[in-house]
C-alpha cells in the first residue's frame, strides 16, 4: 500500500511539473507575441508622424491637390486610432498605404517638391520605416504561429484551455503589398527575362 500512495505521489508531481511547463512555455510565447505587437506598434507610429511631416511638405507645393491631402490625413487618424486589433490595424493601414501612394504619384507632378531635400529626405525615412515594419510583422506572425500551434496542439491545448489562453491574430498585410513591383523602362521594349 506504502509503494502505491508514493507511485501515486510521484505520478501526481510528475503531471503537475509537465502542466507547469506547457503553462510556462505559453505564457512566454504569448509575452513574445505582445512585444512583437510592440515593436510593430513603435514602428506604425513612427510612420503616422513621417507621413504627417510628409503631408505638410507637399502641401507648400501643391496646395490644390487637397482631396488627396485630406485622404491621406484622414487615412493616418484611422490607422492611428487606439485599442484595434491586429487584423483592424492590419485594414487601416492598407488604406492609409493606398491613400499615401496616390500622393506620392501626384508628387511627381512637381518637380521642384521632387527635388525639395525635406520631401526627399522624408521619402527615404518613410522607405526605411516600411522596411522595419516589414521585419517586424514578419516576425511577429511568427511568433504568433509558434504560439498558436502550442494551443492547437495536443497536450499544450488542454493546458492552455484550462488557463485561457487563446490564438493571437496575423498582422498581414493586403492588396498592392502581396503584389509584386512593376517594373517601367520607359516604354523601351526590353526582352523579358530568360526562361519567361
Amino acid at each position: 500500500m506504502l509503494i502505491a500512495t508514493i507511485v501515486i505521489i510521484v505520478l501526481l508531481v510528475a503531471l503537475v511539473g509537465w502542466a507547469i511547463g506547457i503553462y510556462n512555455g505559453l505564457v512566454k510565447l504569448r509575452n513574445l507575441v505582445e512585444e512583437a505587437w510592440r515593436q510593430i506598434d513603435v514602428e506604425l507610429t513612427r510612420r503616422h508622424d513621417l507621413i504627417g511631416n510628409l503631408v505638410e511638405t507637399v502641401k507648400g507645393y501643391a496646395a490644390h491637390e487637397r482631396g488627396t491631402l485630406e485622404e491621406v490625413v484622414s487615412a493616418r487618424a484611422k490607422a492611428m486610432a487606439p485599442g484595434q486589433s491586429p487584423a483592424q490595424q492590419a485594414e487601416s493601414e492598407n488604406f492609409l498605404s493606398q491613400a499615401l501612394g496616390r500622393l506620392l504619384a501626384i508628387a511627381e507632378a512637381y518637380p521642384d517638391l521632387k527635388a525639395n531635400e525635406n520631401f526627399l529626405a522624408l521619402q527615404a525615412e518613410l522607405t526605411s520605416t516600411e522596411d522595419r515594419i516589414a521585419s517586424a510583422r514578419r516576425y511577429y506572425n511568427a511568433t504568433v504561429r509558434d504560439l498558436n500551434t502550442r494551443v492547437e496542439t495536443v497536450p499544450s491545448n488542454i493546458v492552455a484551455g484550462m488557463f485561457g489562453i487563446k490564438r493571437a491574430e496575423y498582422f498581414e498585410a493586403e492588396g498592392e503589398e502581396r503584389e509584386a513591383p512593376r517594373v517601367d523602362f520607359g516604354g523601351r521594349d526590353v526582352p523579358p527575362p530568360p526562361g519567361a
